[in-house]
């Protein structure tokens, strides 16, 4: 298990070795008790413009394509198509 603390400035790469980006926020689904994606920004800057939902799907990972989680978070390679 992680801890949602230890998931914040993690790098972000695809299992084919690509960087992606570094965990600046997390979407946690309170319902489910577990985290709906990673943001490579802080969501911050996303709520405050006008195109949140453009950038918000930039910007994000879908938690459900991490592979592994250790020093650094990798994720499929579908996810690195961004």
């Amino acid at each position: 298990m992680v801890l949602l603390s230890d998931m914040y400035g993690k790098q972000i790469i695809s299992n084919e070795g690509k960087r992606i980006g570094t965990v600046e926020d997390l979407i946690i689904d309170f319902e489910e008790g577990k985290i709906a994606s990673m943001l490579t920004v802080k969501i911050d800057s996303l709520i405050r413009s006008d195109h949140t939902a453009q950038l918000l799907k930039k910007n994000s990972v879908s938690y459900d394509r991490v592979k592994n989680v250790s020093e650094t978070v990798i994720v499929g390679a579908s996810e690195a198509k961004r």
